[in-house]
């Protein structure tokens, strides 16, 4: 199985973002690989036009594709661990897919498998890669059993 695929429009430069990004990466088995996209130029439409199509062509065939959107399913930690089992169950590349800072094209989201929301927050979109690898990594370990998870909630 190939290692999951994060497509990201947006250069990652150092600094805390890409700290914390590649701090929870390295801790995934595997790791995501990560193919970054340049940013698109023009009016709001033309970015997300041009964006989401570069998205699209780097998506690899047959894919599972997961769109990190602000409208999609904000599941919790135990919810994420359930999906991300069965993503792997579909015995398909999992891509995740974040998109620039003026969101994903409608042709990217009609062609998701899934749409992921971190919250109804709205995300600096190099934050987002930091996020949705905690996260990954937390669903991970609730699957293995690990206790890093903590399911408790404060009364």
């Amino acid at each position: 199985m190939k290692p999951p695929l994060l497509i990201a429009v947006g250069r990652s430069r150092p600094g805390p973002e890409r700290d914390l990004f590649d701090h929870f990466n390295a801790r995934l088995r595997p790791p995501l690989t990560v193919k970054e996209l340049p940013e698109g130029t023009g009016s709001r439409a033309e970015i997300r036009r041009r964006e989401g199509a570069a998205i699209l062509a780097a998506l690899p065939s047959g894919s599972l594709a997961v769109a990190l959107d602000l409208g999609g399913e904000a599941p919790d930690s135990e919810g994420l661990a359930d999906l991300l089992s069965r993503w792997t169950e579909a015995a398909r590349p999992v891509a995740f897919l974040i998109g620039g800072a003026e969101g994903l094209d409608p042709a990217v989201l009609a062609r998701a498998d899934y749409r992921l929301s971190l919250g109804r927050l709205t995300w600096p979109h190099m934050l987002v890669r930091g996020l949705l690898a905690e996260a990954l990594y937390r669903a991970a370990c609730i699957n293995a059993g690990h206790p890093y998870h903590r399911a408790w909630r404060p009364g």
